[in-house]
């Protein structure tokens, strides 16, 4: 008899830690609860490593990075491609793991989930694609000398909530297609995406041992990691404060370090921009994530000609925004991701109001069950304001009209953060040399796209050091090696 009753919605996943090639679910710093950010309630409780076993999962790459960094490239990279593959197959399973414990719309996480086996497909391919160089001797009696790229060793890599997908595969398909081992610590908030990518991995072929996974006491995991003699390299993701600390660590035991760090992203409206066009783009990329997004646009200097109408048509159109937790259809903006976001979000708001910002909409908590903030624009804050001092991650927009070009340019560039710059105009002329002007790691003419796998994501300044994705992110997972070879006279 045929069984035409629709399936039950997939369960949040039982939450385990994978060290030394092995799932354990319980552990030596206790456990801590993980919430649904769309209506507050506990999805699961996740354990926590202790000392002892983040070291055990550093012991384990260790003892796998020789191996894995000799099995042979182009076995390595059919390897992650598969895990690429798998990820793809549990798109559906994965992403709503995502909306669960992070909030953001189904649609939004689908994407992630879907981009991230892409970035990690790409990755893949440039193991067969370290390329090394041979350099002419210039002395007699040298038979050769190379210049070649080895895996740095064993990785340790932190990612933060906002995005569970994109940014673990970001680090672990670049890191194992480099041939290095990893020890990954996601968010402890949005820890159930990336154990399921984890065990993609691990089913695509990745040996256990080489791919540990730690939740536990941020500081204490990574100060453990970094100390530990076995980690040559460690790659993080979250805020310049952290960051600059985990940095030093690394400079105190001369240990590589890749930081991506934040930023305060401009957007540059010139008076030849096409409004609508503009516009609607600005919503959909300022809105993303409800705004938890390291690129995300939040300054936005727009010609006096055009500044009245952007004014109005953009606070419209975040007024129209329907707000809901992320497994709804209907949902265009979830919740933040966790409550203490809403006590910023407030502070932030104040401030800006006290320093005489006109509030044009939002600005306030959501009254439901679940971590909802107004998706809120902000007019003519002062530079003195603390949202325009720091990011303020979340769905807060900033307006303010500009006379000059050469204004925009140096109010967009006044800030020590530089990750991601946008702007908008139909004159080539001005395209190039906003795009040569403006500093910022990535810039984007006419679109808010700048993140793709083919290309490398990284910021200047306190934004961060290093990148991720593209060639240039798997380059950062080796060393350079010279070697000579001459003849005894």
């Amino acid at each position: 008899m045929q069984n035409n009753a629709p399936m039950p919605a997939q369960p949040y996943p039982q939450l385990a830690l994978h060290i030394d090639g092995r799932w354990i679910t319980r552990a030596g710093g206790g456990e801590r609860p993980v919430l649904n950010p769309g209506d507050g309630s506990v999805l699961a409780t996740l354990p926590l490593a202790g000392p002892d076993e983040i070291r055990a999962a550093a012991d384990a790459a260790a003892r796998a990075f020789k191996p894995w960094s000799a099995t042979l490239a182009h076995e390595r990279c059919s390897i992650v491609r598969r895990a690429a593959e798998l990820m793809r197959q549990r798109s559906e399973t994965i992403a709503r793991t995502l909306v669960l414990e992070q909030g953001k719309p189904l649609a939004e996480a689908t994407r992630e989930v879907v981009l991230s086996a892409d970035i990690i497909d790409f990755q893949a391919e440039g193991a067969k694609r370290l390329y090394g160089r041979i350099v002419p001797p210039r002395v007699a009696g040298i038979l050769s000398q190379s210049v070649i790229r080895q895996p740095v060793g064993p990785v340790a890599a932190f990612t933060p909530w906002n995005f569970p997908a994109n940014l673990p595969a970001r680090k672990l398909g670049s890191a194992l297609a480099a041939g290095c081992s990893v020890v990954i610590k996601p968010a402890e908030e949005t820890p159930g995406t990336c154990l399921q990518i984890v065990q993609c991995f691990l089913d695509a072929g990745v040996p256990p041992l080489a791919l540990n996974m730690v939740c536990g006491d941020p500081a204490q995991v990574s100060s453990t990691l970094i100390a530990h003699e076995a980690i040559r390299k460690a790659s993080f993701t979250g805020s310049v404060a952290v960051g600059k600390l985990l940095g030093a660590q690394c400079a105190e035991r001369v240990k590589r370090f890749t930081g991506e760090l934040g930023g305060h992203a401009p957007v540059i409206v010139c008076a030849d921009a096409d409004l609508p066009f503009a516009l609607k783009a600005s919503l959909a990329a300022k809105f993303r994530n409800a705004g938890q997004v390291c690129a995300s646009p939040i300054r936005f200097y727009v010609h006096r000609s055009l500044y009245a109408s952007w004014a109005e048509q953009f606070t419209r159109g975040a007024q129209a925004l329907r707000l809901g937790p992320g497994l709804d259809a209907q949902t265009q903006m979830g919740p933040l991701a966790h409550e203490r976001r809403l006590h910023e979000m407030e502070r932030f708001v104040a401030d800006a109001r006290d320093q005489g910002a006109r509030v044009l909409c939002g600005g306030e908590r959501v009254a439901r069950p679940g971590f909802f903030f107004a998706a809120t624009v902000i007019a003519e804050a002062p530079a003195t304001a603390l949202v325009q001092r720091i990011e303020p991650f979340g769905p807060i927009a900033l307006i303010e009209p500009f006379d000059s070009l050469d204004q925009a340019i140096a109010k967009a560039n006044a800030l020590p953060y530089a990750l991601g710059a946008y702007a908008f105009t139909r004159d080539l002329q001005l395209a190039h040399r906003l795009g040569q002007e403006i500093e910022a790691g990535m810039v984007g003419i006419n679109h808010f796209g700048v993140s793709q796998p083919e290309m490398p994501f990284g910021g200047w300044k306190e934004s961060g050091i290093g990148h991720e994705m593209g060639a240039e992110g798997l380059l950062h997972y080796t060393e350079i090696k010279t070697i000579t070879v001459g003849v005894p006279q």
